[in-house]
């Protein structure tokens, strides 16, 4: 795994997103500061529910009303892409930060080829690129992919999930992003696809210098790729550290249980943990530890106040068991 340098590409800000519904107002996302490393891979994990897919969709402010932004900034290359205007983003989605969303089937159009699908997309970037140059650049792109450059002919109702998925990959890449998004980008693959996946990530990312932010809900593949995890829980970041950290001596009570769900071929193993509980609801203030209903360490602070992201041997972890206050 590459050392990733320390200078960062993206910058998040105390950022804070909200949905009003009929009953009052889900906090999806609350007080997320976050730095994006140049050529790292950056795994944000946890819970459906926990906010991460809010985040990363936030990232290119593709947020779909009544969800909005309550506060906070955004920033890459200096700019703030929350202030952006619409043709200021139009040029960033894409040239600059790509995304790969869950499913390919649904993300790709069945009347239109994979070569028009790429046509399509360098020409809206680029108007004036002909038929036969964006078509000579799919083609490489698909090799790197290792599909052949035949398949450009053909549909995705032909293609198998896992073809499909690195033809999302592939229009992802094809106009060189500087970040790569990948939202849950193996939710609809089985096991043997998803590994090649891990394996296509890891290559493009030394082939073309990419940055990473992966989001997933599967700690282990995010262990195969990720430099430095974020965990996610009630819409916070409850821990953020080296992949090798989280796994060796994970802080936070949440990482921990997250942990000890998967399943570990190495031991004998009768019964799968669980963690007891369910996720929080989010709607409302919480001037509390969202986790402490289901933390086996609660103490009577968590009830009372929640706790800030600070740095702790290294690394950071919002929990009173590493706060001076409690």
């Amino acid at each position: 795994m590459a050392t990733p340098a320390t200078e960062p590409i993206l910058s998040i800000r105390d950022l804070s997103i909200a949905y009003p519904i009929a009953i009052g107002t889900v906090r999806a996302v609350e007080d997320v500061s976050l730095d994006v490393c140049k050529g790292e891979v950056l795994g944000i994990v946890g819970e459906s529910g926990c906010g991460k897919s809010t985040l990363g969709l936030s990232i290119l402010n593709l947020l779909k009303p009544p969800g909005r932004i309550t506060r906070g900034r955004i920033q890459f290359g200096g700019a703030d892409i929350l202030a952006m205007g619409r043709r200021e983003l139009l040029s960033l989605r894409g040239p600059r930060i790509a995304m790969i969303f869950q499913n390919p089937l649904t993300s790709l159009d069945p009347l239109m080829s994979v070569a028009d699908h790429f046509i399509e997309t360098i020409r809206a970037h680029e108007p004036g690129a002909a038929a036969k140059a964006c078509l000579e650049r799919a083609g490489r792109m698909l090799a790197d992919l290792g599909i052949e450059p035949e398949r450009l002919g053909e549909y995705p109702f032909q293609l198998s999930g896992g073809m499909r998925q690195r033809i999302m990959i592939g229009l992802a890449m094809i106009l060189r992003p500087a970040i790569l998004l990948a939202d849950e980008p193996t939710t609809a693959l089985d096991v043997i696809v998803e590994a090649g996946f891990t394996e296509l990530l890891v290559r493009l990312r030394k082939l073309y210098d990419l940055t990473v932010v992966l989001i997933s809900h599967n700690l282990a593949l995010v262990a195969e790729v990720a430099d430095r995890i974020a965990v996610m829980y009630g819409g916070r970041i409850v821990e953020l550290a080296s992949a090798g950290e989280i796994f060796a001596r994970p802080l936070h009570p949440y990482t921990q249980g997250l942990i000890a769900c998967v399943p570990n071929i190495r031991l004998e193993q009768t019964e799968l943990n669980a963690m007891p509980g369910s996720p929080p609801d989010l709607v409302g203030e919480r001037g509390y530890c969202s986790f402490h209903p289901r933390c086996p360490f609660a103490m009577d602070i968590c009830r009372q106040r929640c706790p800030e992201l600070r740095a702790h041997e290294g690394r950071q972890a919002a929990c009173w068991l590493y706060d001076g206050e409690a």
